[in-house]
């Protein structure tokens, strides 16, 4: 019998040590939460050793230790009902520091009450024996399970009721451990709450995991909506403003897409073409000439050639486009994406040869996403009418992209856009100029 109270109380412990230390380390719940975990861990323990402690040689004692036992037993007896309201507080329900109050003082005024007399328990002869008002406290105890069943279904509301699972279990595992030690008295009731507990604990863990995962999900959401509407926003204020543009953002963008995805069925630069990159890739090619809200309106909209000096401040838009990108996009989303949407505002009109603006990079020194969409963007400029130009045919269009290859573009991604041209004049002819 004391190697199996000694194994009872061990396993109680730990399993208590081993939820307060993950309730300290863990987020989902805030500090008032964890301290009443914390209260409902310690508190388990006490009664564990208590009950360990009046038990461990069977109902026998040594009369020496009466007084001390006495006072465990009193304690234990006001406690262990209290572990329910200690656990609906740790759950989140209102009010449980006044519940616990009454409870506590509700049931340690009925032991010292009843203490004297032997009306519950007493120590006499050398034995523990139950007085005749034992059953006393089997109510309050069994009213503490029933409530803390009472709150599962109540916090259950919270969750949606995903808990059914857990309180059937929880009201297993109380009944199998706390009706033996009131028929039989086999004491397995506190191994039988401590596991409880631990059900508990661990199963409402895992449903506030849940929630804050699906609010995580639900603001990023809400915040790639917020991206979503500010690049389309700028990219229609810039086709307002450049009236001789047409459909030239909505054509370059399905051109980015269609060659990225070609080249990635092709083998070419599968290591940086993952569906992230191409998804950020489509939804910020209309970012590429965001720069173009800081040109002149003279300039922008001229209805002829540009000069020299001119031409020079509409070179600026590379420039200006990276800048606009940051002041806007910063605080609302991630590095990532801001320098993402960067690369392409600024470095759309660098040449892979080198002498292209802003900064003249050259090679595999230009930004991927940049190389595709000077491509598109290209390519969309010669087959379009220009207030300074008409348009071209498109064999032309492909003719001049492939003289160019190795000088302005990208040689790997213009054999690859040349092997799938019909799919670029299926694209132009699908949304025209408007």
């Amino acid at each position: 019998m004391e190697v199996f109270y000694l194994a009872t109380i061990i396993i109680v412990l730990l399993l208590m040590l081993s939820m307060t230390i993950h309730v300290l380390g863990y987020s989902g719940f805030n500090k008032t939460q964890k301290g009443w975990f914390i209260a409902t861990f310690v508190s388990v323990s006490f009664c564990a050793l208590a009950e360990f402690a009046v038990h461990y040689n069977g109902d026998a004692y040594n009369e020496k230790f009466g007084v001390i036992l006495t006072i465990l037993t009193i304690l234990q007896f006001s406690l262990s009902p209290c572990l329910a309201v200690l656990f609906a507080g740790a759950l989140g329900m209102k009010y449980q520091k006044i519940v616990g109050i009454v409870f506590l003082a509700f049931n340690l005024g009925m032991q010292l009450i009843c203490a004297p007399f032997g009306w519950i328990f007493k120590f006499s002869g050398g034995i523990y024996q139950r007085g005749p008002a034992f059953i006393a406290y089997i109510i309050a105890y069994f009213g503490s399970l029933l409530y803390m069943i009472f709150v599962l279904i109540v916090v259950g509301r919270k969750f949606n009721h995903r808990d059914v699972g857990t309180i059937v279990m929880v009201f297993a595992v109380l009944v199998a451990g706390v009706l033996p030690m009131t028929i039989a008295n086999v004491r397995i009731a506190y191994p039988a709450v401590s596991i409880s507990a631990c059900i508990c604990y661990v199963y409402y863990n895992d449903l506030v995991q849940q929630d804050i995962s699906a609010e995580l999900s639900k603001n990023q959401k809400r915040v790639t909506e917020i991206q979503m509407h500010i690049t389309s926003g700028l990219a229609n204020l810039i086709e307002s403003r450049d009236t001789e543009t047409g459909g030239h953002v909505a054509r370059t963008r399905l051109y980015v897409e269609t060659l990225a995805n070609d080249a990635k069925a092709d083998g070419i630069y599968t290591d940086i073409l993952t569906e992230e990159y191409i998804s950020l890739l489509i939804e910020l090619a209309p970012m590429h000439d965001v720069g173009k809200i800081l040109v002149s309106d003279k300039i922008l909209c001229k209805p002829g050639k540009l000069t020299p000096q001119e031409y020079e401040e509409m070179k600026k838009h590379a420039k200006f486009g990276g800048s606009v990108v940051r002041d806007v996009l910063q605080g609302v989303t991630e590095e990532k994406y801001i320098s993402f949407a960067s690369d392409i505002a600024t470095y759309h009109h660098e040449r892979w040869s080198g002498g292209g603006y802003p900064e003249g990079l050259k090679g595999e020194e230009i930004p991927l996403c940049a190389r595709l969409m000077a491509i598109a963007d290209v390519f969309d400029a010669l087959i379009s009418k220009r207030c300074y130009k008409e348009a071209i045919p498109t064999d032309e269009a492909f003719k001049i992209i492939e003289e160019e290859s190795g000088t302005h573009f990208d040689p790997k991604l213009v054999e690859v856009f040349l092997k799938h041209r019909e799919k670029y004049i299926a694209i132009n002819s699908s949304i025209g100029e408007n």
